[in-house]
């Protein structure tokens, strides 16, 4: 019997688990590192135990470290969650070599399935169909397009897509670069890249006593940098017969290694419904509460059950009910290449109604730093049916109130509302043909009004008095014309600046825009009427930054001052970092002096687990050049200048 469990994980996934523990009475064991000492997983957990130092390298995927943390906590059992050890058949050892429970699948069943090109291996032998491996090295031009990927893990990490031959030897030294960093294993294999393939999946859930259940399909198509964005269970538009194969070929899996615990067979499926092995993933995966909710199920709590040597409750599964839809929110840009977003999320707040659940590792006041996946949460909705659950969670998303580093939160709203994701025709290119205009900026109209309660709502902090209704006096009106105020905002991130002028007057204050009336004004909320329509916003000052929240969606600005800082310029052709990170490698030979083409990658940099290239902006020389191998950065530290040719001297 388990009485007390070690997390070998952060973040969300921690605090999931943690959850479970609580309602079945288990004590919690949390392992930090020293970027992590004040997070959520750590302040939730019973006990917690620091793995020193900041990159995954140096903690969470030290196993050594962990086992340690586990005897020295006095946990009599381990769960990896997902990502970092949770598919390394070497950690699974360790810890049973400790005389600990594995809350997973056997070692071996790890160590066959971990290697991509030794699962495929495995599933051909079984029956499963799969796509036929390439060999880089002897690939062509009828090959591609070609997918690479890391043979030790996945989330997207080490995947690269190839589409001319001449790009091949670069992307496979990126990709088992990323590869070696994410999982310690830089093996990277090729197979054909499926254009507009949708990912269906399947979760499994094996016992010790030849139990296995398929518990239903997931769609997963919408993915960014092959990264899964967002998920649904079941997976819409599925034949009868398809789902049937699905499942058998899943089921087959598990049997084959011997499988015990939770796992997910992956498929790619072709636009003529043909089902191909992609991996299976010896663990919980992210998306696991769609599955939960659809079957009434705890997955967690399934794990803990099995390991503790005991048989699934029932010979088949629950009958699902309902739809359910899950959306990842980042702190990322999406209109800037999904960019991470690092700093302090002031705000942090998803309605909380019937149908809803909210999986995070953060609360309001933490900050998200540089070193970790930007994931902040989970929002999942579930419903009688499809079309009820895509609405609840579409509305949710677009009435959290999130505050701090830019999010992908109107990216999900508007992906959820697209005439394709409605209609459910799904595939992993949706974001390559829809980003562009999903990711444009808000409609000017609409930014313009919540710059104007911006403005008012700075103006009623420096007001004399409040009404007893909280809202303000804007001081003694005269009877002359009163001069007009001007405030001036930057909409965030877009960078369009609006100026908002507005007066007092006998009513109190007015706005010189045509159609608006002010109906009422406060610190924190305000309230205007635009052609017979009554809008309310609430406003949020942090320094120079503003929050206003609307019944449709959010906007952030930045105040701007009345004269230009001088020191903000910046020399034309500078390369900032975008983000704060380490450079990790530079384009071969590269100098001060070197000749350069525009749009070549020159610089790599490493955050948050993902690799991120700067490009030349102009074809010209390399006039400075500040990053090396190594070097942290802060965002918008200088890395290099590029001078364009055109305006070299002499050009």
């Amino acid at each position: 019997m388990i009485t007390t469990l070690l997390v070998a994980n952060r973040g969300e996934i921690a605090c999931r688990i943690f959850r479970t523990c609580r309602a079945l009475g288990i004590a919690t064991v949390a392992v930090y590192s020293d970027a992590d000492a004040d997070a959520l997983h750590v302040r939730e957990a019973d006990t917690a135990v620091r793995l020193p130092g900041a990159a995954p390298a140096d903690t969470y995927l030290r196993g050594d470290l962990v086992v340690a943390a586990a005897l020295a906590a006095g946990a009599d059992a381990v769960h990896p969650g997902y990502g970092f050890l949770s598919e390394n058949a070497g950690f699974a050892a360790a810890v049973q070599d400790a005389g600990l429970l594995w809350v997973g699948p056997p070692a071996g069943a790890i160590e066959l399935m971990a290697s991509k090109t030794r699962a495929k291996e495995l599933m051909a032998a079984a029956g499963v169909p799969l796509l036929a491996a390439v060999d880089p090295a002897a690939a062509t031009a009828e090959d591609l397009p070609l997918l690479l990927k890391a043979a030790a893990g996945g989330g997207g990490r080490g995947m690269r897509i190839v589409r001319e031959l001449g790009d091949l030897p670069g992307e496979l030294t990126a990709a088992a670069a990323e590869a070696l960093s994410a999982f310690g294993d830089g093996e990277v294999f090729a197979e054909p890249y499926v254009e507009r393939g949708r990912h269906v999946e399947v979760q499994v859930m094996a016992d010790g006593h030849d139990g296995v259940w398929a518990l239903g399909t997931r769609d997963c198509s919408l993915q960014r940098r092959h990264q899964k964005v967002i998920e649904e269970a079941p997976a819409p538009g599925l034949t009868c017969a398809l789902r049937e194969r699905l499942h058998t070929a899943a089921t087959a899996a598990a049997r084959a290694v011997g499988y015990r615990g939770a796992g997910t067979v992956e498929f790619l499926v072709t636009a003529d419904e043909r089902p191909y092995f992609l991996e299976m993933n010896t663990r919980l995966q992210v998306e696991h509460p769609v599955t939960e909710a659809v079957f009434g199920l705890d997955l967690v709590a399934l794990q803990l059950r099995i390991a503790e040597g005991e048989p699934l409750p029932a010979a088949e599964p629950p009958t699902p009910v309902g739809h359910a839809v899950e959306a990842r929110l980042y702190a990322e840009d999406p209109a800037r290449d999904w960019q991470p977003q690092t700093g302090a999320l002031l705000s942090f707040d998803v309605p909380d109604e019937p149908g809803l659940r909210l999986d995070t590792g953060y609360t309001g006041g933490d900050t998200i730093g540089v070193h970790y996946d930007p994931m902040l949460a989970k929002v999942i909705a579930h419903a009688p049916t499809r079309t009820e659950a895509v609405r609840l969670l579409a509305r949710a998303l677009e009435r959290a109130r999130i505050h701090g580093p830019v999010t992908n939160r109107d990216l999900l709203v508007r992906s959820l509302r697209h005439p394709d994701y409605v209609a459910a025709r799904l595939d992993t290119g949706f974001y390559d043909r829809h980003l562009a205009a999903m990711a444009s900026a808000p409609d000017a109209a609409d930014v313009r009004l919540a710059a104007t309660a911006a403005a008012l709502a700075e103006a009623a902090r420096n007001a004399t008095s409040t009404t007893a209704g909280g809202f303000v006096r804007f001081g003694a009106w005269r009877n002359v014309p009163s001069q007009p105020q001007l405030r001036s905002y930057r909409s965030e991130p877009d960078g369009h600046e609006y100026a908002i002028a507005y007066r007092t007057t006998r009513d109190g204050v007015t706005v010189d825009a045509e159609g608006v009336r002010v109906v009422s004004a406060g610190r924190t909320r305000v309230t205007l009427e635009q052609e017979g329509v009554t809008r309310h916003f609430h406003i949020l000052g942090r320094d120079r930054r503003l929050y206003v929240d609307t019944a449709t969606g959010s906007h952030a600005f930045t105040a701007l001052p009345r004269f230009t800082d001088p020191a903000a310029r910046t020399e034309p052709g500078s390369l900032l970092a975008p983000m704060p990170g380490t450079v990790v490698r530079l384009a071969e030979g590269l100098e001060a002096g070197s000749t350069v083409e525009a749009g070549q990658p020159l610089i790599w940099l490493e955050a948050m687990k993902m690799e991120h290239r700067i490009l030349a902006p102009a074809s010209g020389t390399l006039t400075a050049l500040h990053a090396a191998p190594g070097l942290q950065v802060e965002v918008g530290a200088l890395l290099a200048v590029v001078t364009d040719a055109q305006e070299e001297p002499n050009a």
